[in-house]
């Protein structure tokens, strides 16, 4: 079964929409619904913000719902020029940027204790372009993350959860897909107040394609 984890209910609206036969259920704390798309069997696990949530939630998937792909959508900040607002990006690779062991193993931040880089390898869809994801439990215009995140990680999104999965399914071996749509861009005012204005045209852009992402998926 192709399984989404989501953090937030708003970002999984677009799914529950394109499903029928629906079902739920509640685990351990997150909404759990199961049902078609397309005449497939499809799971969306509403995991909650951030990276805990986000592996407990793909753990979950994996292991309780018997998930063979796991995909994410949801909103992201854009990093560089080359991320519009509302537009979907397909990501080809993801970075836990507040992951720290350089003073203990002398790797790259953002390298967890069993890699020797700091990027993960994410499965592709050729539907949409492909950009580089960092993720952090944090939500900031801070300055010094920017410059970590550009200068540092060459990254061209940030987010709060695609890392996280990104992990549990590369030891699991399941493959992992991320879509993001563009909530806000770094360097256009504050982070905040474009995430709260462009949301909805972030939902409605996902919800006309997630027919599209799912086949591409399911069928790849």
């Amino acid at each position: 079964m192709t399984v989404f984890v989501i953090a937030m209910k708003s970002e999984a609206d677009p799914i529950l929409y394109a499903m029928s036969e629906k079902t739920e259920r509640n685990a351990h704390g997150r909404k759990v619904v199961l049902g078609k798309i397309d005449g497939r069997d499809v799971g969306v696990v509403i995991c909650g913000v951030g990276k805990v949530n986000a592996a407990a939630g793909t753990q979950y998937a994996i292991d309780c719902l018997n998930a063979d792909k796991i995909i994410n959508i949801g909103v992201a900040g854009g990093l560089n020029g080359g991320t519009e607002v509302g537009k979907i990006y397909c990501i080809s690779e993801a970075v836990q940027y507040d992951f720290d062991l350089v003073q203990l193993n002398k790797t790259p931040i953002g390298t967890l204790n069993e890699y020797s880089e700091p990027y993960l390898k994410l499965a592709v869809c050729p539907l949409y372009p492909e950009k580089r994801l960092a993720t952090g439990d944090r939500f900031n215009d801070d300055k010094r993350d920017y410059n970590l995140l550009t200068d540092v990680l060459k990254a061209d999104i940030r987010d709060m959860e695609g890392g996280a999965i990104a992990h549990v399914c590369e030891h699991a071996d399941v493959p992992f897909y991320s879509f993001k749509a563009i909530s806000d861009v770094a360097g256009a005012g504050s982070t905040t107040a474009q995430f709260a204005l462009n949301l909805a045209l972030c939902a409605k852009n996902l919800g006309e394609n997630i027919e599209a992402i799912f086949k591409a998926v399911d069928n790849g």
